[in-house]
This record gives structure tokens, sequence and C-alpha cells, in this order.
């Protein structure tokens, strides 16, 4: 990368030498240079371009009635929804199941534990399984 852009404030680019330039000739030199100067003249030109369609873009949308809260909030909506149909979202919720679904498991052993029939099993654990 021969030359590195830097942006300004006002929104064109300066050029700084970062390295030797490639062995180019003085004409070719100066053919990149004048390429240079009109593609940053575009990107100029393109973002007063794109600032105007933003800005019109705006106006449309308070004469419709769409707030930026409108928005945002469906926007929101729309990102909450991507993140419930996601893959992630989907793993996490069958894990909290699970967990959730393990528990009731273990609590329902330990009431079975404490009922009368389940210790008489714990109190004689060979007799259940003696063949008679």
């Amino acid at each position: 990368m021969p030359d590195a852009m830097t942006k300004t404030s006002v929104g064109a680019y300066k050029s700084q030498l970062t390295s030797e330039p490639v062995d180019l000739t003085e004409a070719e030199q100066m053919e990149l240079k004048s390429e240079l100067t009109k593609l940053e003249a575009e990107i100029v030109t393109l973002r007063q371009a794109l600032g105007a369609k933003e800005r019109r873009c705006g106006v449309l949308k308070r004469k419709l009635g769409l707030t930026t809260l409108v928005g945002l909030r469906q926007n929101l909506s729309k990102s909450w929804h991507d993140v419930q149909v996601s893959n992630a979202y989907v793993k996490q919720k069958t894990s909290v199941a699970l967990s959730i679904m393990s528990s009731a498991i273990c609590r329902k052993f330990g009431d079975m534990k404490k009922l009368a029939t389940f210790r008489s099993f714990e109190a004689h654990p060979n007799e259940g399984s003696r063949i008679q």
C-alpha cells in the first residue's frame, strides 16, 4: 500500500506518503494522482447527495406520521424476532427448559423419598431383589 488516506475534518481525503512509492514513471504518478483527485471529488459529491436524500426521507416519514420512535420500535421488534428464531436463542431456551424439568424431577424424587412406601424400600434394600 504505497499511500494511506486520512480523512480530514471537511470530509475530503488527504494523501500521506507512508512508504516509498512503487516504481512508477512520472506520467503514471500524474495519472494516478489525477484519478485520485477525481475519486475524492466524487466521494464528496456522493456524500452530499446521500445527505440530501436522507433529509428528504426524514421529511417524507414525518409527513406519513412515521416518527423516529415508531421506526425504533419496529427495528427493535424485528431484532427481537430475529433473536428469538436464532439457533443460539432456541438452544438456550431448550437448555433452560431441560434445567427446569430436571429440577422438577429431582424435587419429585425428593418428595418420593419422604413417603413411607419408599422408606420401606430403603430400609430393606436386598428384599426387593430376592426371587421368591
